[in-house]
């Protein structure tokens, strides 16, 4: 087993110790940190993963499975971020496991085609961004949905012990939105970066994406305007977080899985 593959199932084997730390932990109807702890050990183990993969390619490998492995690992690190003061951890039920998942995928269906010595800092700079964008949108997604549960839990009988684990409405609400204003952030550069870098990007494979792209950015960008204007929230919120993220989801990852996946390009 080589450096890289043992670092890669260190990672993957703390991330599912972790989760079930903090399930066992909201069995108990407590919430310790030793979950969050070992998160940060798989989080930096799977960095150091990415990074030697990084140093060994000579570049980011933007395959199919490394991007969502490079998704993952940001998704988790800005939930620990935010839960160093926000008692968001529950999240990590769902998100450790899902990073343990793409790491794993990434491992054993590693791709070397586009090779990665191929994209220049321009273009860099515009998958990265893009990256981080979708990775914001991903827990604001992940945070509508439990909004959702939450409020028909508390409006239609006594909420489970998972659901009394989350924060509050209100504190829910308000990570909600500034994940999808930071998001709204990385998502206007990566498509300013885009027209400024990308000699045709409504070329047939690109077009797709760019119009997927810019009409959740729209959705995003109206919704944080609603937001101020007319204090949208609640199920206003929820529906078009969603409807956002689901255009981003096909923009992103629709197109690497029919090209990469299906027509092998």
């Amino acid at each position: 087993m080589n450096t890289t593959t043992l670092i890669a199932t260190l990672s993957i084997s703390v991330y599912l110790v972790s989760t079930g730390l903090i399930i066992r932990q909201i069995d108990r109807s407590r919430m310790q940190r030793n979950g969050l702890y070992l998160a940060w050990l798989a989080v930096c183990t799977h960095f150091l993963y990415t990074a030697l993969v990084f140093h060994q390619n000579g570049g980011f490998d933007f395959s199919f499975f490394s991007t969502g492995s490079l998704i993952a690992m940001i998704v988790v690190f800005l939930l620990l971020i935010a839960a160093l003061n926000k008692p968001v951890q529950a999240l990590g039920i769902a998100l450790f496991p899902l990073a343990a998942g793409m790491l794993l995928l990434a491992l054993n269906f590693a791709d070397q085609t586009p090779q990665p010595s191929q994209y220049g800092w321009a273009m860099s700079t515009h998958i990265l961004t893009s990256i981080i964008a979708f990775s914001l949108f991903n827990i604001a997604a992940l945070q509508a949905i439990l909004l959702a549960l939450q409020d028909q839990q508390l409006k239609s009988h006594p909420p489970k012990r998972f659901i009394q684990s989350l924060p509050p409405l209100q504190t829910m609400e308000s990570l909600l939105f500034q994940m999808l204003a930071t998001g709204v952030v990385f998502l206007t550069i990566s498509l300013v970066s885009g027209f400024l870098f990308i000699e045709d990007l409504f070329a047939q494979h690109l077009v797709h994406k760019t119009v997927l792209s810019l009409l959740a950015w729209v959705i995003f960008t109206g919704l944080l305007i609603g937001r101020r204007r007319f204090g949208w929230r609640g199920q206003t919120a929820i529906k078009w977080t969603l409807i956002g993220f689901v255009l981003l989801l096909l923009a992103y990852f629709g197109s690497k899985l029919v090209l990469e996946l299906i027509l092998h390009r």
